[in-house]
């Protein structure tokens, strides 16, 4: 019996090539899930990030792909195009999911920006707000509709994707750093809350993962710093303790754990997920 079967995940930001939702989607649906993918899936100016010349989530074939996939992997899939910060196509995303499927028992809340970084005193306005709409009221947005669903099913269990910078703080992350605290803050509240709902509320904190951002986050310091990706590549795991990136499979390893059975007794924490980085303060 796959660990899985029978559970319909919901999955946020799950449109990049190279990204934790799409790796996620696809270790749940090898357990047997129903595994909802959404993203954006339109082009938001005021979401790119700029220095990396990464847009945010813009093409809904990306996850009418990773549904062939999923669908491949032996589990069911749907790919819905959803902005988080949009109430309206959460309350959509969420009914299409359960007409489709009969409810929610996983929520892995990975949708995010790091628009965020800069100087304290740079960062503009708008890059705090956007930080909060995207990184937390959109995350608590959707575990308030998917809370009730789960009650109602007996349990669930909602993974969030806090970050690293949600666990230390360093120069020039702030806006980003206070919203992934939060994060944590979020996660721990749930927790504590509905436990005896049965239903299991945990954060992931990852560090330097070769993700479509970290690639391009390695491209960056390529360039800045004049020198080959391969030494760019070093520089980006040389904070690392196993000496290396880690890889999108990694993390999507760990969120399949947390959604499912096996990690039956395990709520309310924070799980760095950075081949031992050390960093911050």
């Amino acid at each position: 019996m796959k660990s899985l079967a029978g559970k319909v995940a919901l999955i946020t930001g799950a449109g990049r090539p190279k990204g934790m939702g799409r790796t996620a989607a696809l270790k749940m649906a090898e357990q047997g899930a129903s595994v909802v993918v959404t993203d954006v899936c339109r082009e938001r100016k005021d979401l790119e990030l700029r220095e990396f010349g990464l847009t945010i989530g813009d093409n809904f074939t990306l996850l009418q792909r990773l549904v062939e996939e999923i669908r491949a992997a032996g589990g069911e899939g749907m790919a819905v195009a959803m902005d988080i910060t949009d109430t309206q196509q959460i309350d959509n995303c969420v009914e299409m999911t359960c007409e489709a499927f009969g409810g929610i028992d996983i929520l892995f809340n990975n949708a995010g920006v790091a628009i965020g970084v800069g100087p304290f005193l740079e960062i503009p306005d708008a890059s705090w707000d956007l930080s909060w709409q995207v990184n937390v009221k959109g995350m608590m947005d959707l575990c308030r509709r998917g809370i009730p669903i789960m009650q109602a099913r007996g349990g669930g269990s909602i993974i969030n994707n806090s970050s690293f910078a949600g666990l230390t703080a360093m120069p020039g992350y702030s806006a980003y750093t206070t919203t992934k605290f939060a994060v944590i803050g979020l996660t721990k509240a749930i927790a504590a809350e509905f436990g005896t709902d049965n239903i299991r509320c945990n954060a992931i904190c990852p560090g330097n993962i070769l993700t479509d951002m970290g690639d391009a986050e390695v491209d960056f310091i390529a360039e800045k710093q004049g020198i080959n990706r391969e030494a760019a590549l070093s520089s980006y795991g040389a904070a690392v303790s196993l000496g290396r990136p880690g890889k999108p499979e990694e993390v999507g390893d760990l969120v399949a754990f947390l959604a499912g059975p096996y990690s039956s007794f395990i709520t309310g924490v924070a799980i760095p997920i950075t081949g031992g980085m050390s960093m911050g303060i």
